[in-house]
């Protein structure tokens, strides 16, 4: 069966919920429209986090990040809503974004964003300058 792209991000159990890990994805291969222009922008997307109850299943995030493809918006925009969206969806520990969009008008842009779970504390604050 084709993957087709999908706005739903599954999830499944963390199998080991009684430590702190990191689990990192990276793309090269994200892309949306920009808003003005309807051109696409494409960007290298970094996402870490370390799970709390549950781990987001990796080819989810792949029809998730690919149903970015035709939507228009901006890339502060971009980036936070997928933080959002995966941080609604597995309540982590800690995520953190890096979006690095490639050049526009001889400029590039990175945003980075991140939320963290207020009642987590870190088995181990070096943790922190890890992720």
């Amino acid at each position: 069966m084709p993957l087709t792209p999908t706005t739903s991000i599954q999830t499944f159990e963390n199998p080991n919920k009684d430590r702190d890990y990191i689990v990192r994805f990276e793309t090269q291969e994200f892309t949306c429209l920009c808003p003005l222009t309807k051109q696409p922008d494409f960007a290298h997307i970094f996402i870490n986090y370390i799970p709390d109850e549950l781990n987001i299943e990796l080819k989810s995030l792949k029809t998730y990040l690919w149903s970015f493809r035709d939507k228009g918006a901006f890339h502060e925009a971009i980036t936070n809503q997928i933080l959002d969206e995966l941080a609604n969806s597995t309540n982590p520990r800690i995520i953190k974004i890096r979006a690095k969009w490639f050049v526009r008008g001889g400029i590039y842009t990175t945003i980075e964003a991140e939320k963290t779970n207020k009642t987590w504390i870190p088995s181990d604050p070096q943790i922190l300058n890890r992720i």
